[in-house]
């Protein structure tokens, strides 16, 4: 297994790279995913440290294929809420129970600078493996939805 990591400052993803990794988590994220255009989004944040904060990308490949992707984005907001927030992290359904959740897991954490947060859904076997690691949940997410008019 080859990690690969992308960031403003060292390494960007360029144009089809971006599609490959959006085109991934799209398909690998499953019931738990958002729409592409979120995903694509969510990536441009994390390449972009001129007008947004950036962020890092690790990608898994085994003979060149993609086997597992993390997106984070740094929030800007040290010292009242974590540096970084993991937005996305999918595993090919190839690779899933073999230990490449938390090998991905524990390269964002050596690539973080600060402390990380993550949404997670209360039925996602992902779950576990986060508090495993170390994650715990301090607060209940609640959200208001303005109307669009």
């Amino acid at each position: 297994m080859i990690f690969e990591f992308f960031s403003p400052k060292t390494k960007k993803l360029n144009d089809s790279q971006q599609k490959e990794v959006a085109d991934f988590l799209f398909k690998h994220l499953d019931e738990f995913g958002d729409n592409y255009q979120a995903i694509m989004r969510c990536i441009i944040f994390a390449m972009d440290d001129k007008t947004k904060f950036g962020g890092f990308i690790v990608v898994a490949r085994d003979n060149g294929k993609i086997a597992g992707a993390v997106i984070v984005n740094k929030t800007g907001m040290s010292g009242y809420i974590p540096e970084n927030i993991l937005v996305y992290i999918a595993v090919h359904k190839e690779y899933r129970g073999k230990g490449l959740g938390k090998e991905l897991m524990l390269k964002t954490f050596e690539h973080a600078e600060g402390d990380i947060k993550l949404h997670v859904e209360q039925n996602n076997p992902a779950r576990f493996l986060y508090e495993k690691l170390g994650f715990t949940s301090k607060y209940l997410e609640m959200r208001y939805y303005k109307e669009k008019k």
